[in-house]
């Protein structure tokens, strides 16, 4: 039976992860989904992927060299495994122990390939590819790959955008041809951020559904990854769960988001402390405070000034007395 599974127009199933629909951002490359690039030559990560050579298969199978490679990968991971082949001889290997297949941009531009790794039945993550001379795929031209994998009876793609070459590491994802194509298809995206995080933040919120990194990229790119799907997805994605455990998991990330605002907003407090005439419980602006609750409450009509009003006290009070015991602590140095 085939793996492919898309669940409806936008979203797709590879394993367990489904991705898409509003669903939580996913990194794939992380802690929810690993990926494989197989290369023949055995040359250095290029993209974040977790790469490494050819190892010998089992030639009584398929003859294919990466059979061992992604069986090992598969040994070594239970969650969703992705590979991105070498050549078409590694796509048995693939079909036999990967939960989904990644064409890779020196791979999307070919009908050919498109079509053989559609036809594995597996999930496709369709990367933009290159095109003559090293040019960039055109949007039309990187949808035209889409309609490749359609033809072959696979629905089941997630379009990754990592800058449209060769070597992605080379260029940054277009982040706003990654939020077209995901308004002209309806399929899940995904932002290829190669080895570098310093877009995670924008490409969720740009509309992402997930960040491709892999084990090779540096930790601080992984977890700038994680710190957006959690944090910033909070912040500009609504959550429909349907389960008790989505629903915890999306309180989760909302109050990861809240975290990270109440340490920002405890700071500028405190800077404020420094900056007043008087400072302290002393130097409390009521007035101030009442209409900063009537501000908040026209962004949560929901609770309304009533119960705002003891959330931002606490909050303030509690901003005023970490600035004082800081300010004990320095007169005590």
């Amino acid at each position: 039976m085939s793996k492919a599974a898309q669940l409806d127009r936008d979203a797709v199933r590879i394993g367990d992860l489904v991705i898409g629909d509003g669903r939580p951002v996913v990194v794939i490359g992380g802690q929810d989904a690993r990926w494989l690039r197989l290369r023949g030559d055995g040359g250095p990560p290029a993209d974040g992927a977790e790469t490494v050579q050819d190892l010998p298969g089992d030639p009584s199978m398929d003859g294919s060299s990466g059979d061992g490679a992604v069986a090992e990968a598969r040994a070594r991971w239970a969650g969703p495994l992705l590979v991105e082949p070498a050549t078409v001889a590694d796509l048995p290997a693939v079909a036999r122990h990967a939960d989904g297949v990644v064409v890779g941009a020196a791979w999307a531009a070919d009908p050919d390939l498109v079509r053989a790794a559609a036809r594995l039945g597996l999930p496709v993550v369709l990367q933009r590819g290159s095109v003559r001379h090293g040019r960039a795929a055109t949007l039309e031209e990187w949808l035209a790959a889409v309609d490749d994998c359609a033809a072959e009876g696979n629905k089941a793609v997630v379009l990754c955008e990592s800058g449209g070459r060769g070597e992605p590491e080379d260029a940054a994802p277009d982040l706003g041809l990654m939020r077209a194509a995901r308004e002209r298809t309806g399929r899940p995206v995904l932002a290829g951020l190669g080895g570098d995080g310093g877009l995670a933040d924008a490409a969720v919120a740009a509309g992402a559904d997930g960040l491709l990194v892999g084990p090779g990229a540096p930790e601080r790119a992984l977890a700038a990854a994680h710190e957006a799907a959690t944090v910033m997805a909070a912040l500009v994605r609504p959550d429909d769960p349907e389960t008790l455990d989505a629903a915890r998991a999306a309180i989760d990330r909302v109050d990861a988001a809240l975290a990270t605002l109440l340490e920002r907003r405890a700071a500028l407090a405190g800077r404020i402390q420094r900056l007043k005439p008087v400072g302290g419980f002393r130097g409390r602006d009521m007035e101030r405070e009442r209409r900063l609750v009537a501000a908040m409450a026209r962004r949560a009509p929901s609770l309304g000034a009533g119960l705002l009003a003891p959330i931002m006290n606490a909050v303030i009070e509690a901003g005023l007395r970490l600035s004082e015991e800081r300010r004990d602590g320095e007169e005590r140095r």
